[in-house]
C-alpha cells in the first residue's frame, strides 16, 4: 500500500514537470529577462528614445543569420518601446547573472545602452546604432560603435532584417564589423537559432489534466479496494 501511495505522488509530481518543462524552455529560448534601470538610459532601434529609470523586459524577438532582432517591452509587456537591431558579440567569461553594458558620456548626459548578455552565454548581443547617433557616440566615447547607414522606420523586423551593419570608429570612418567583433562559430549560432522543440499540440492542457485525474482516481479506488480485502 506504502508503494501505490508513492507511485501516486511520483504521477503528481511528473505531470507538473511536463506542464512546467515548455515554459523553462521557451523563456531561454527568447531570453526574456527583467532589466532595473536607476537612471536614464538612451537606447537606439526603431522609436529610440531615452528610457527613464524603471523597469523593462528584454527579449529576443526573431535571430535571422548572424544578427539578432531585440524588443525592449514595458514591464506588463503591453508596450514595445523599442526594436533593435543586435549583432552577436563574444566576451571571456560567462557570468550566472544578467549584464548590461553601457557606453559612458559626458556629464548630464544619459549612459548609452551597448551590450547585454544573457545567464550562462558567452555571445552576447551587442547593439547597433543609426550612423549619425553612432559617430556622436564614437566620437563622445573614444570606442568604436556599431551602426547602420539604414533609416529605421516603418515595419521595424523587415528594416532591420536587411539593414547592412557596419562600424565606426572615433573619428568618424566606417570600418568592417568583423575587426571589432567576434562573431559566434557556425555550430553555436545555428543552435542558437533553433527554437525549443515542442510536440504537436491538438488542444488545451485540459485533456492532459484530466488523464491525470482519471488515473488518480484509478489508483484511489485500487487503495480502498485493498483495505477493505484487509479488515
Amino acid at each position: 500500500m506504502t508503494l501505490l501511495k508513492s507511485l501516486g505522488t511520483g504521477l503528481c509530481l511528473t505531470v507538473l514537470c511536463v506542464l512546467a518543462a515548455p515554459q523553462s524552455k521557451a523563456d531561454d529560448w527568447n531570453r526574456k529577462t527583467v532589466v532595473t534601470f536607476s537612471g536614464p538610459v538612451e537606447v537606439p532601434g526603431v522609436g529610440a528614445q531615452v528610457l527613464p529609470a524603471g523597469t523593462y523586459i528584454f527579449k529576443i524577438l526573431e535571430s535571422p543569420s548572424d544578427r539578432h532582432i531585440v524588443q525592449i517591452l514595458s514591464q506588463d509587456e503591453t508596450h514595445v518601446y523599442t526594436t533593435i537591431l543586435a549583432i552577436p558579440n563574444f566576451r571571456l567569461k560567462a557570468t550566472d547573472k544578467t549584464v548590461m553594458t553601457f557606453r559612458e558620456r559626458p556629464a548630464g548626459e544619459p549612459e548609452a545602452l551597448r551590450a547585454w548578455f544573457y545567464p550562462g552565454r558567452e555571445w552576447g548581443e551587442e547593439f547597433v546604432y543609426e550612423r549619425p547617433k553612432a559617430i556622436q557616440l564614437a566620437k563622445e566615447t573614444n570606442e568604436y560603435v556599431l551602426s547602420t547607414p539604414a533609416v529605421l522606420v516603418a515595419a521595424p523586423v523587415e528594416t532591420l532584417k536587411a539593414a547592412p551593419v557596419e562600424a565606426v570608429n572615433p573619428v568618424g570612418e566606417t570600418i568592417d564589423t568583423a575587426q571589432v567583433v567576434e562573431a559566434p562559430p557556425a555550430t553555436v549560432a545555428v543552435a542558437a537559432l533553433e527554437p525549443p522543440v515542442a510536440l504537436p499540440k491538438t488542444a488545451s492542457n485540459l485533456g492532459l489534466i484530466g488523464l491525470s485525474g482519471m488515473m488518480l482516481l484509478s489508483v484511489g479506488l485500487l487503495l480502498s479496494g485493498l483495505m477493505k480485502k484487509s479488515v
